[in-house]
């Protein structure tokens, strides 16, 4: 099912329908496209030389409907919004792998990374998941994530600047994410808005509809004046997307 033909009361968005392609997930989290698929789909890499490697999935994917077509859900983007905070605190994914696997066992729920039982319990179970890890290897990495203030276990500030852009629903789950990667401007993404698209929170704009006016030559009063954004904004808007066609 598509996200134009949902109208069964009893369907969430956030976990039951297929947002987005990899690719756009990847662009809305600014990380690699081939990054993100080996977090959906898993991987296996073979060398001549030593074993062959593997990897799980780390995030939530559906089936799609065709090739090509959205297979990401909300709550999978939420978990990769996580993942990423995680490889950007500059800890290898292939060897925290097994900690976030330890997570989400210990959390004991479904979609364990897109929960508010991580933001609230996920620092002192890695904590305690790396003082009884036999792995030498990994254990000081999960140390990295975790640091000692006022007496109690919490995420380091690298993770930390991630996890308190996520809000959460009745149910504890994502409901709506800030996307970190603007200075100025306030970007959204809301399975209940413009299909779970980064909008901007000042007037709901899709920020692709206000990039493709401007390439298409509108100055920067004339877009102010449509959706209402400050020009500060916009060229905000414009930085992000410049970088990430560089």
């Amino acid at each position: 099912m598509g996200p134009q033909q949902v109208v069964d009361s009893l369907v969430d968005p956030r976990f039951d329908v297929p947002l987005y392609t990899r690719a756009e997930a990847a662009r809305i989290l600014d990380v690699p496209s081939s990054t993100l698929s080996s977090w959906a789909k898993g991987y296996v890499r073979r060398f001549p030389d030593r074993p062959t490697v593997t990897g799980d999935p780390v995030i939530t994917w559906l089936e799609p409907e065709a090739a090509g077509a959205p297979s990401i859900p909300f709550v999978g983007l939420a978990e990769a919004y996580v993942v990423a905070a995680v490889r950007r605190s500059g800890v290898p994914m292939q060897r925290i792998r097994p900690a976030l696997d330890e997570l989400n066992h210990q959390i004991g729920i479904d979609h364990a990374l897109a929960s508010k039982r991580l933001y609230t319990d996920g620092a002192e179970l890695l904590f305690d998941y790396a003082l009884r890890s036999a792995d030498i290897d990994t254990a000081p990495l999960v140390m990295e994530l975790v640091v000692v203030r006022r007496g109690q276990r919490v995420f380091a500030e690298v993770l930390e600047q991630y996890l308190v852009n996520i809000e959460y629903g009745p149910d504890q789950y994502a409901s709506r994410i800030r996307l970190p990667s603007y200075a100025r401007a306030e970007v959204l993404a809301d399975p209940l808005r413009a299909f779970g698209h980064p909008i901007l929170a000042r007037g709901g704009a899709r920020v692709s509809d206000v990039l493709d006016r401007f390439w298409s030559g509108q100055s920067l009063a004339e877009l102010t004046d449509e959706f209402g954004a400050p020009p500060e904004q916009i060229e905000d808007l414009v930085r992000v997307a410049s970088r990430r066609a560089a």
